[in-house]
């Protein structure tokens, strides 16, 4: 048997790498400015095969979504430079459609501020901690309704 012979494609191995090549992933922004929290959300977002970009601030979140769209917009209320709450008006003066894309993470609940943004905005919003689940399943919720 001569094994320097490559084998040939098999119409089995075509249809599984076109079946890739067409995988639809979501992508996530996450916007934490807890190094390890956004580590430890990316890690298990990216095991559930989303396509993850982490930045640490609002005005890292605005340079990104300049960039290209995201399918859910993960955002904490507090992070430095600029606060999920501006962060989520500067988005809506952009980019409106982007706004039904929001799951807002805090770490602060039962803040009037923050409970009235919310309020204000029919946002979804998610008091830390949480179960993994949980994300998972607004992050399912936010894609249907988008």
């Amino acid at each position: 048997m001569n094994f320097s012979k490559k084998p040939e494609s098999t119409p089995e191995t075509l249809n599984i790498d076109e079946s890739v090549a067409k995988l639809d992933t979501k992508k996530i922004l996450l916007l934490e400015d807890d190094v390890h929290f956004a580590e430890v959300l990316k890690t298990y977002l990216d095991s559930l095969y989303y396509n993850v970009t982490c930045v640490k601030s609002g005005v890292e979140g605005l340079k990104a979504v300049m960039v290209e769209d995201f399918d859910v917009i993960v955002c904490d209320m507090l992070m430095p430079s600029l606060p999920g709450d501006m962060f989520y008006l500067a988005v809506e003066k952009t980019k409106p459609y982007l706004c039904k894309r929001f799951i807002f993470i805090t770490g602060y609940k039962g803040v009037p501020k923050i409970d009235n943004f919310i309020k204000s905005i029919n946002g979804t919003m998610l008091p830390k901690p949480f179960h993994m689940d949980t994300i998972q399943e607004l992050i399912q919720f936010t894609l249907k309704r988008r």
